[in-house]
């Protein structure tokens, strides 16, 4: 007689580990991005943030709302939409949808408005007015919004920049924001001549903050007539970057940039500069002019890296020497915010 051996049991594979750029746009979709200048928003204004459309604007009420921009009637662009009291209205066939949750208000078409379908509406996300912008984030967020702690004993005007296109992608935008050694050779114009040699720099990290406090000589840029100043660098995974220049006789000034990834390889630069009120140096005017100056040296050297984004897996090699010291905190920064990522998932 013939033994039956039991049917074998399938075993289910593992799931394949997540990569780090898979990681690292996870943990984007849960943390704060601009996606508008408050200046901007007298109309609705269209964004786009890791693939996602949106539409931001400023309700009648004074409120903001960041939602999706595609009407759940039929595909209407809501961007081109009629901004009511306390709602938006589609352009295509007059829908409206409330700004606090998204639910549809009203049918124009409809004479009993109690048969609106009850599951009619907009996906509606955070809005956060901070440093002249609205910001949002698309999923449950693993991190605060960014607050720098040497600002609040400060009284700030803010002055909004025009948003900036650039194609790569959020972390080789901080990098470049926070790299001293390009000065020389991005920066000459701007800055005038500026050393070579980088001294040794000395950074802190703190979970997802890093800082670095430098001497800035005026030189012979741009600058040079308001002396001597302590350039205290700040930046915050994934998408933070500030300078606050302290100048013994002038005050505090500021340029604070905020990429905001429309997907992976691709950001909006939102950014802007402040002052103390009361600061006897520039205009926020004539600030924003210099720093203006300096991004757009900065943009075409920027969209020329490749890859596109910070190499998380290794995917090409790269070397790094002692001036890398700030950005390479700046990706250990990123690396902890992965790790908030991969325990929320």
């Amino acid at each position: 007689m013939t033994a039956t051996l039991p049917p074998r049991t399938a075993t289910a594979a593992p799931a394949p580990a997540a990569t780090k750029r898979e990681l690292a746009e996870a943990a984007m979709r849960r943390s704060w991005f601009p996606v508008a200048r408050i200046a901007d928003l007298t109309t609705p204004q269209r964004a786009k943030l890791l693939g996602v459309d949106l539409v931001v604007y400023r309700s009648g009420d004074g409120t903001f709302a960041v939602q999706s921009s595609r009407c759940p009637h039929r595909g209407g662009d809501l961007v081109a939409g009629r901004v009511h009291e306390k709602s938006i209205g589609c352009p295509y066939h007059g829908w409206e949808f409330s700004s606090a949750d998204g639910k549809c208000s009203r049918i124009p078409s409809l004479e009993d408005q109690c048969k609106i379908p009850p599951r009619a509406a907009l996906k509606t996300y955070p809005a956060v007015q901070k440093y002249g912008h609205v910001w949002t984030v698309l999923e449950d967020p693993i991190r605060e919004m960014y607050d720098v702690d040497q600002w609040n004993d400060i009284d700030l005007e803010w002055l909004a920049a025009e948003p900036i296109d650039s194609r790569v992608g959020v972390g080789i935008t901080i990098e470049n924001f926070r790299d001293v050694a390009h000065f020389p050779f991005v920066h000459e114009v701007s800055m005038g001549p500026s050393p070579e040699v980088v001294e040794p720099l000395t950074v802190t990290r703190n979970d997802l903050d890093i800082t670095m406090v430098r001497p800035l000589d005026a030189g012979s840029g741009e600058w040079a007539e308001d002396g001597n100043c302590t350039m205290h660098y700040r930046c915050s995974a994934p998408g933070f970057a500030s300078i606050t220049y302290d100048y013994e006789k002038l005050g505090h000034r500021i340029v604070a940039g905020f990429p905001s990834p429309v997907d992976y390889e691709h950001v909006t630069i939102f950014w802007g500069v402040a002052n103390e009120v009361g600061f006897r140096g520039a205009s926020l005017e004539e600030c924003l002019r210099v720093e203006t100056m300096v991004y757009l040296e900065d943009i075409p050297i920027a969209d020329g890296i490749r890859p596109r984004e910070i190499p998380w897996d290794n995917e090409v090699q790269e070397f790094s020497v002692p001036a890398d010291l700030f950005t390479l905190n700046y990706r250990r920064s990123f690396n902890s915010l992965m790790d908030r990522a991969k325990v929320a998932s």
